[in-house]
């Protein structure tokens, strides 16, 4: 008696007491899901101890949380009239008060900076001391904001387009908090809502923080619709081919379990629901449907076979239990690789769906066969599919392609691979944080206003260290900012600079009594007397603190990007470090360039490298488990090419549709190679078992395993062509392509796996034909003809 025979036994000898073990695991693990949280920050795609995210770090222990600042804009004429200028004003002023806020910028907030020439000390004096009543008052201010003003051009207004920005700073310790989520969704959109509707303006919201909490929202929506769909469709596929309520409900609370389980994982392990682990519990679902296939369709060819329940149970287990054994472990090895990749995002993902795979698998393998038991023989409806006529010409088809027209397969295979290599060079990296966003929603096109308007909202961070206190008000450091500044402003794709140089160019202007003219920085002879005023006022510390640490030691200057690729973003680097490297020595400054924004273009980067790594592993993992199973060299290389094939199509897809590399995409061909060499192991160990029965002759040894195995393998990839097909009902742009390329990929990998498999095995007969080079497996994974007449 093997193994799995005495599997079987255990498990139908058991099954209250299994029936009751996966009850009280479920309830356990569903009492975790309350501790399931959702991601308040983008994911961080770095290692912690990489240079992008330690300097990033440094920046955020002196200057605090960047990434604080929602923004809102209006671009319409008439908020230039009296009462929708106090009111727009006084919408401002209303989140001021509140506790979530650490300050707002607006119109009303503009002080003007004044020399009092008898204290020898800068002033501030607000830009107008109550509400205008008329149009010409307004007029006088706007007026005065746009000409002589230049230090808040762009932040607060666009002189050319005479769009307003005002800025809302929230507390930096609420902004990675639900407190976050609680402020925009229940008081800032009420509130701009009720705005908008009082005054007929449109308001225009973005900034870091509100992108966030929409983004997550997102995220929630759409666990649910992938849950309900992947269920959904993949219930009605299964109800097409079975035709069986019963298969369809057993199928149905094997993989609801399977999900309750996900997400209680989630909840247990402490993890953050992310974009990646968001599509765990509907990946779950594909990948359980189709082991409820191979066991149901054995059930029901046993039952047909000799009608004995009992038997056909016990044969269900040890027959089918080894084999899809196998193709969960490699299924789930495939995403194990992600563990040894230092990012916590891919390393938390990979951990999840390879628990997650395995434990569907058990739950399969139990409840199937359990349920059953309880039910009567399937009706002869019920095991009508097994004769279809139109699965049966599928497989005739099939079977003259590898037959008559072998060297068209190859020819194909050849010309598929060479079309595969050109489009290969055509993907490009995409490490954009707002790519993937939903292009339909108001908050992407407020993205794309902002952007036009002010230059972007992706905030990009240069630090400073001059290495000494007060080093950052010498002159000669502020001249060397002013360069990078500059250099900045050359670019269309970054936003005019923010930095302590604008506020000296500003204290120049107001030495000389508020010409616009003079906003410059001062020459070394202006430096002694416009810095003495400097030092003896205290008005305008407040503003100071925002670009210079209270040592003086440290300086920011902060820019806007807009939503650029790697590429674009790698040539305005390479331009700001030569400005840094030739202005800032290096034993007397040390200078970096950082930022939310680039920590996750840099992990994008970092995450292409190590993807080559993983899906390496997982190639060299799946040949150590093709070695061990059938201890032949040649058959390695002959299972793992209909696998790469697929993969180099998608690849070539990727770069002839124009969809990028980045951190969603990048799942594709860890997920698709691991499920795709479910369908190699299937065949394979058919064909060995009927080489054995067939004395080691190939031809009907091929054909007999095509014919038994082609029928699931078509089932199975249909499901999941379409389970995976439900990711493309996303708003996020890499959850589509990662559905719509993976949908693909699998497809390919049948027709792969059904014609350039055994064609291969055909042609290469002579090599592998003999006992010597294909010995007998360490592991049997489907049964010999001599177990089947001990039976």
């Amino acid at each position: 008696m093997n193994f799995w025979t005495k599997v079987a036994g255990i498990i139908l000898r058991n099954r209250y007491l299994v029936l009751l073990g996966i009850a009280i695991i479920t309830g356990l693990l569903a009492s975790q899901m309350k501790y399931m949280k959702f991601s308040y920050t983008e994911a961080n795609l770095l290692p912690e101890d990489h240079i992008a995210n330690l300097e990033y770090n440094k920046f955020l222990e002196i200057f605090g949380e960047e990434g604080n600042l929602v923004i809102l804009g209006i671009k319409d004429s008439t908020v230039f009239t009296p009462k929708k200028f106090n009111a727009w004003n006084n919408l401002v002023q209303k989140f001021d008060s509140l506790e979530e806020v650490d300050f707002t910028l607006s119109i009303a907030d503009v002080q003007k900076l004044k020399a009092d020439r008898k204290k020898r000390k800068f002033v501030l004096e607000p830009l107008y001391e109550k509400e205008p009543q008329t149009s010409e008052e307004v007029l006088a201010i706007k007026k005065q904001l746009f000409e002589k003003l230049p230090f808040y051009d762009n932040l607060l207004f666009n002189k050319e387009t005479g769009t307003l920005q005002t800025a809302i700073y929230i507390k930096k310790e609420i902004i990675n908090t639900p407190k976050r989520r609680d402020f925009i969704f229940h008081i800032l959109k009420p509130t701009i809502e009720n705005f908008e509707e009082e005054t007929g303006l449109d308001v225009r919201i973005s900034g870091m923080p509100y992108i966030r909490t929409l983004n997550a929202q997102n995220i929630q929506d759409e666990i649910q619709l992938f849950v309900i769909g992947a269920l959904g469709i993949t219930a009605l596929i299964f109800f097409f081919f079975f035709r069986s309520f019963r298969a369809t409900f057993i199928t149905l609370l094997v993989v609801i379990i399977g999900v309750v389980w996900a997400f209680g994982f989630i909840g247990w392990f402490g993890y953050e629901i992310t974009v990646l682990t968001a599509l765990i519990p509907p990946l779950i679902i594909v990948i359980g449907v189709p082991n409820c296939v191979f066991l149901i369709n054995k059930y029901q060819q046993e039952i047909k076979k000799h009608g004995q329940q009992a038997k056909a149970l016990q044969r269900v287990i040890s027959k089918i239990g080894n084999a899809t054994l196998m193709t969960n472990i490699t299924t789930a090895s495939g995403f194990a690789t992600f563990v040894f990749v230092k990012s916590d995002l891919l390393r938390e993902f990979g951990i999840l769906a390879s628990v997650n795979i395995i434990s569907i698998f058990i739950l399969a393998l139990l409840i199937v066969p359990i349920i059953y038991s309880f039910m009567p023989l399937p009706k002869k409806k019920h095991l009508s599919h097994l004769e279809k006529k139109w699965i049966e010409n599928v497989v005739d088809w099939m079977e003259k392609a590898v037959k008559n027209k072998r060297i068209s397969i190859y020819i194909a295979t050849v010309v598929t691979i060479v079309l595969g290599i050109i489009g290969v060079y055509q993907i490009k990296v995409s490490g954009s944080l707002i790519e993937d966003m939903p292009k339909s929603m108001e908050f992407y096109k407020d993205i794309k206003f902002f952007e036009k308007e002010f230059g972007g909202i992706m905030p990009l961070e240069i630090l400073i260290d001059t290495k000494k206190d007060k080093g950052v008000m010498k002159l000669s450091t502020l001249k060397k900012m002013d360069k990078i500044n500059e250099t900045i402003e050359n670019f269309s794709e970054l936003s005019k600079p923010l930095s302590v140089v604008n506020l000296v160019k500003y204290s120049k202007q107001a030495y000389y009594k508020g010409n616009p003219k003079y906003y410059q920085l001062p020459t070394n002879q202006e430096q002694s007397y416009i810095f003495s005023y400097t030092k003896n006022s205290n008005n305008d510390a407040g503003m100071l603190k925002n670009f210079v640490d209270s040592t003086g030691r440290y300086a920011r200057i902060t820019t806007f990007m807009k939503d650029i690729g790697t590429d674009k973003m790698d040539a305005i680097q390479e331009r700001l470090k030569a400005v840094i490297a030739k202005e800032f020595p290096s034993d007397k400054y040390k200078v970096s360039v950082t930022g939310k924004a680039l920590v996750f273009i840099k992990g994008t980067n970092y995450l292409i490298k190590n993807l080559v790594i993983s899906l390496a592993l997982a190639i060299l993992l799946i040949a150590i488990f093709m070695a061990w199973m059938f201890r032949s060299p040649q058959m390695i290389l002959i299972s793992l090419v209909p696998n790469m094939l697929p993969l180099l199509i998608t690849a070539g897809l990727m770069g002839f549709l124009d969809i990028p590399i980045k951190p969603s995409t990048i799942l594709v061909f860890s997920i698709a190679f691991g499920i795709s060499v479910d369908d190699t192991i299937h065949f394979l160990a058919k064909y060995r078992q009927e080489l054995i029965a067939n004395k080691w002759r190939i031809i009907p040894s091929v054909y007999a395993a095509l014919r038994e195995t082609g029928v699931s393998m078509f089932y199975t990839s249909i499901v999941l062509f379409f389970g995976f097909l439900v990711f493309t009902l996303s708003s996020f742009g890499g959850t589509i392509a990662l559905g719509g390329l993976v949908s693909v990929t699998l497809l390919l990998a049948m027709v792969s796996n059904l014609l350039l498999l055994p064609s291969l095995l055909l042609t290469f007969e002579k090599k592998i034909a003999n006992k010597k080079v294909f010995k007998e497996p360490k592991m049997r994974i489907f049964p010999t003809e001599e177990d089947k007449t001990k039976e």
